[in-house]
């Protein structure tokens, strides 16, 4: 008996075919998609707090909007996508992601950061992220001063949702089928609800 793909693979497959930007993302930026990543590298980025060894947050989707100088580095903002086959798992992300008085750090592996950034470009990721100066030796880790959040639900989670419920800023709420459509990414609406999804969208006249 042949099993179907998990939603979470079907989303992640889909994600790949995704650009190094979030899709509709507006103004200065230098993003790099972290997970998943279009290879067989199966090392990724991933979100933890201060001195937790343990207790990491893997989504489905992370993008990485490097930010800051060599002197002063940080991720200016986080953009993750996750896929929620139940209410308690939406509950328990929606947990992972919520504001908190805690530090966010972003850590990026050695193996992805030495990895050529996509298919076609060999450029390493070190060096794309404009912030090292050399080939590192050990993983990146940085403060994360914004993030967003989109979460897939499944149709009847979805309508529930939004007739009861309401999203914190930095959540944005599709049905499952906008992430697992062919070119998703393309899709007018999508882009036009992620153009919100970026530090730059508060303000009248980004720098």
């Amino acid at each position: 008996m042949c099993r179907l793909p998990s939603l979470d693979s079907q989303v992640k497959e889909r994600l790949k075919l995704w650009p190094q930007h979030p899709p509709g993302a507006l103004g200065r930026s230098n993003w790099l998609r972290g997970r998943p990543s279009d290879g067989q590298l199966r090392c990724h980025p991933y979100l933890k707090l201060p001195g937790s060894t343990r207790w990491r947050t893997l989504p489905d989707g992370l993008w990485l909007n490097f930010g800051g100088t060599a002197w002063d580095p940080y991720v200016d903002d986080i953009f993750a996508v996750e896929a929620c086959g139940t209410l308690q798992n939406l509950l328990d992300k929606r947990a992972r992601f919520a504001p908190s008085t805690h530090s966010l750090l972003a850590v990026c592996p050695i193996a992805w950061l030495l990895a050529p950034v996509a298919t076609g470009d060999p450029t390493p990721r070190w060096k794309a992220t404009g912030l090292l100066q050399r080939e590192p030796a050990l993983p990146f880790v940085l403060p994360v001063r914004d993030m967003h959040v989109m979460y897939g639900l499944k149709p009847q989670h979805y309508l529930g949702f939004a007739r009861h419920q309401l999203p914190h800023a930095h959540e944005y709420i599709v049905p499952i089928d906008a992430l697992t459509a062919e070119d998703a990414d393309k899709n007018p609406a999508l882009q036009n609800l992620l153009a919100h999804a970026s530090s730059t969208s508060n303000f009248l006249n980004p720098p």
